[in-house]
């Protein structure tokens, strides 16, 4: 059952008909109305007309790209450890390079072990940087906001050049990753909060028929021009399907591709340990595999406030050029409502005073105008997004700064919980794939003496428990206005010196602070 392309459809199509049932729309046509409005695009569909400007104020964006900018905002330091094994990590400040007194023979000592798992660190670190990992979250949490769920899906490429040789032979594979949409993604058990204990993930795409062909090729597949059969775009749904298998040495996961007229690449052992699938939810529900939009209770609120600011920019427009009524039997000639237009009238006093009026449009209430600042700023509010938060209020001092900061975050702390879970995740993939997939190669790390590369084998660490964890990294508390001001009442105080002032400042403020600093006396008092 578990390789039959037949069962493997009929799973996909169960799994696909409970994502449909989820909320009043189901989450494929949630996730396309949902990205329209936070794109900008609120009245589709509205049939509004283009007679009237259709005013757009994108709460929806402005709420989203500062959650999203705040739970990334701080550095996440990943590290990994050893369960349940003694080891010595390098104490902070030791300039003694690791890798001196260590033959990676015989046992593996405490001092190994450390090494071993600062190595994995350095490696971490430099891996996220040249995949762009940063950028790679940064798309996972747009997906999650628009959607409900972000997954990040690692595989590994085969042909990779890593610049690496072992006994004069090139070592070629490496690790890829790819965010994957939430839609794409199916889990066996959609009640099922825990990744690792689904059944069985599915995973869909759409190819194109030669594509598909040069696969079934590379992998020596049955399937052939003839009965791989594509949609009237040209296009053949493939399913990936990831499942786990238990023995007496362990679980590993397998998979298999298939077609829905035959198998694209049989069942194969993939070597790993766990699903390579981290997944992120911008709001979890228990009972539910998918997380849950935001976006999709803000969308109300979005529409009656662009229709309230529609309706009070109509009413200002009618205002400003309120409509003219003409006594046709007085005026002859053409009206344009041109400035300066001289127009000719034949009659009475009473006939002049009569021919041209305006008729004066009733004015908005002012409770409309007050009510749409209202709905906006609770909107703001309600979602985490207050004027402190936003940056639209400003304190007088550096505590009070902390203060407002503190406040306007502190909602935000459990999606940055949830968010360094997902980092935690993906470096516990990463470890997955360097212990199973890597084989013997030298992994690049750094530290205070420079790059080396720490000789990972595997074999050697089978029998090391290894686990990641995540910690935010401390930064700059304030912006650098707040820190020049911070100084500068210290100094006219006298608590600091014009030494200590100097060097305290931004770099980019004062490029040459260090010939400032030389020139002062040298016996000034310093702390």
């Amino acid at each position: 059952m578990q390789t039959d392309p037949t069962a493997i459809f009929e799973e996909y199509n169960k799994a696909k008909k409970y994502k449909e049932s989820l909320g009043e729309k189901g989450l494929y046509e949630q996730t396309k109305i949902n990205t329209r409005f936070y794109s900008g695009n609120q009245w589709y569909g509205a049939n509004c007309g283009n007679e009237r400007p259709l005013v757009r104020h994108n709460v929806i964006k402005r709420i989203g790209d500062f959650k999203m900018s705040q739970t990334a905002a701080k550095k996440n330091k990943i590290t990994f450890f050893a369960a349940g094994a003694e080891q010595n990590r390098q104490k902070s400040g030791e300039k003694k390079p690791r890798r001196e007194g260590l033959d990676f023979k015989g046992e593996v000592t405490p001092e190994e072990i450390g090494a071993l798992c600062e190595a994995l660190g350095g490696y971490y670190r430099f891996t996220a940087e040249s995949m762009g990992l940063e950028a790679l979250a940064a798309k996972v949490l747009r997906q999650a906001y628009l959607s409900g769920t972000g997954v990040l899906y690692t595989y590994f490429d085969g042909d990779a050049d890593t610049g690496l040789t072992l006994y004069g032979n090139k070592i070629k594979g490496d690790i890829a990753c790819e965010v994957l949409s939430v839609c794409d993604v199916y889990f066996a058990d959609g009640e099922q909060t825990d990744t690792e204990s689904q059944p069985y993930i599915i995973l869909a795409s759409e190819k194109g028929k030669e594509a598909v062909l040069r696969e079934a090729q590379a992998f020596g597949s049955a399937l052939t021009e003839e009965n791989i059969k594509a949609d009237e775009d040209g296009k053949v749904t493939v399913l990936t399907k990831l499942f786990k298998v238990y023995s007496k040495d362990g679980v590993s996961v397998h998979c298999v591709k298939v077609t829905e007229n035959g198998v694209l690449r049989e069942e194969y052992d993939t070597r790993l340990h766990r699903y390579p699938l981290a997944v992120f939810r911008f709001d979890e529900d228990d009972g539910c595999a998918y997380g849950e939009s935001e976006v999709t209770y803000l969308i109300p609120n979005q529409i009656a406030i662009n229709r309230m600011i529609t309706a009070s920019v109509w009413s200002n427009i009618s205002l400003g050029m309120p409509m003219m009524v003409v006594n046709g039997d007085t005026v002859s000639g053409d009206i344009s409502n041109d400035p300066g237009q001289i127009i000719r009238i034949y009659g009475t006093n009473e006939d002049v005073a009569g021919a041209i009026r305006y008729v004066a449009p009733p004015g908005a209430a002012q409770t409309l105008s007050d009510s749409v600042e209202s709905l906006i700023n609770n909107t703001l509010t309600q979602s985490g997004a207050n004027p402190s938060a936003l940056g639209d209020e400003r304190a007088q001092n550096a505590a009070a700064i902390e203060r407002l900061q503190n406040a306007a975050t502190m909602p935000l702390n459990v999606l940055k919980w949830r968010y360094r879970e997902f980092l935690r995740q993906n470096a516990g993939i990463w470890l997955d794939f360097w212990m199973n997939l890597y084989g013997s190669r030298g992994i690049r790390t750094e530290d205070e003496n420079g790059v080396w590369y720490f000789p990972l084998d595997p074999k050697r660490y089978k029998d090391i428990s290894i686990c990641a964890a995540v910690n935010e990294e401390s930064g700059e508390k304030f912006e650098a206005a707040e820190k020049i001001s911070v100084l500068s009442n210290l100094f006219d105080k006298g608590v600091i010196t014009a030494r200590q002032y100097l060097s305290r400042l931004p770099e980019a403020l004062l490029p040459e602070k260090g010939a400032l600093i030389s020139g002062l006396k040298e016996n000034e008092n310093e702390a």
